[in-house]
């Protein structure tokens, strides 16, 4: 899979030579020192400014150096569809934006590209530009979707300006846009049935409060516990910010802890959190599957890599950048036409990470 941290560094360097009122013939900075400022490889480095000169924004002369050429910064293409998420360079989000790209190079639309690090103040700066762009669409994955958003004033300038705009994995529950998501009420509900099938009465889960993915797959979860007759699932979950992940496993180790005790099954948010589960349950000695049953959801490229195989609900990656980038293309070719959500159904995939309660011994 193609490492797109190349174009978070594409983006730097427009906003350095614009900060910085660098102009046509002005020496740029060198690889080795764009390589020590982004603490990535010469290859990277060499990516972005391939993607630099492609776009008339940067020169390369053999024993001479990289030079400005032109200053189409932050101004954007005519034409060109904006493109906002959390993260790009890990976990799913390679598979989606490679699902968007696809479709936008077919229909002829260059991409302008903005990370928030899921939080809100960048994403009101990525709108800012971009609607300053003139941007003919916006495909956006929301920051901290299930908390209150100073940005809805935004939202409505957008739509006001009838500019078409697509949500991805989530979206604002005020929100009237179009979103590409997975059933994530589903993909909660499905990884839990998976462990009540495997004898597991004695669950655990552990949640992001501050997505909306994380409530809906919390809904999942407690939908399970009530369709096996149990109703005290709200007494064994845990809920972490995004941000807060670290913590969880440092500051709030013996609260883990605790509630592990009791527990024979774990159902994680995602699969990145599994993963570090399993590493804190290798530190603290708890077997994974033997003592702990471990579950997560996306079927990110971690699940199958880790030390311990992990069952996961999958997460339609590709199809649904796809999706995203096919319905904007509606909106903008029939513009006041109203979109339907595309909602993708997970599968359930079986590894390693569970343990079967209902063989004879255990």
């Amino acid at each position: 899979m193609e490492d797109y941290k190349y174009l978070a560094i594409v983006e730097w360097v427009k906003n350095y030579i614009a900060e910085n009122n660098l102009r046509p013939d002005d020496r740029f900075l060198t690889e080795k020192e764009l390589c020590s400022i982004h603490n990535v490889s010469r290859q990277t480095v060499r990516q972005a400014l391939t993607e630099l000169e492609r776009e008339n924004v940067i020169c390369r002369i053999r024993g001479s150096g990289t030079f400005v050429k032109g200053r189409p910064v932050r101004k954007g293409t005519t034409g060109s569809v904006g493109i906002i998420s959390t993260y790009f360079s890990d976990y799913i989000f390679p598979h989606i934006l490679t699902g968007i790209e696809g479709v936008l190079n077919d229909a002829g639309f260059p991409m302008q590209l903005a990370t928030t690090h899921d939080l809100v103040a960048e994403e009101t700066n990525a709108l800012k530009s971009m609607i300053g762009c003139g941007v003919q669409g916006l495909i956006i994955e929301p920051s901290k979707s299930a908390l209150p958003n100073p940005n809805t004033e935004l939202y409505h300038e957008i739509r006001r300006s009838n500019i078409p705009v697509v949500f991805f994995n989530a979206k604002y529950p005020w929100a009237d846009f179009p979103c590409a998501a997975m059933n994530d009420v589903t993909a909660g509900r499905i990884v839990t049935d998976h462990l009540f099938e495997y004898g597991h009465t004695k669950i655990c889960g552990i949640f992001v409060l501050d997505d909306i993915q994380g409530h809906k797959r919390y809904q999942g979860f407690m939908d399970s516990f009530l369709s096996h007759g149990k109703k005290d699932a709200e007494k064994n979950v845990l809920w972490y910010q995004t941000s807060g992940m670290n913590e969880l496993f440092t500051y709030g180790k013996k609260q883990l802890l605790d509630r592990l005790s009791g527990a024979t099954a774990v159902v994680c948010y995602n699969d990145l959190l599994a993963v570090n589960l399993l590493r804190f349950c290798k530190e603290n000695k708890i077997r994974v599957p033997d003592d702990l049953s471990v579950v997560g959801i996306d079927d990110s490229k971690y699940s199958s890599l880790c030390d311990v195989p992990l069952t996961t609900a999958r997460h339609p990656h590709n199809a649904l950048g796809k999706a995203a980038a096919e319905m904007l293309l509606e909106g903008i070719s029939s513009p006041g036409t109203p979109l339907k959500d595309m909602i993708f159904e997970p599968d359930l995939v079986i590894r390693d990470s569970v343990r079967d309660l209902r063989r004879k011994g255990h």
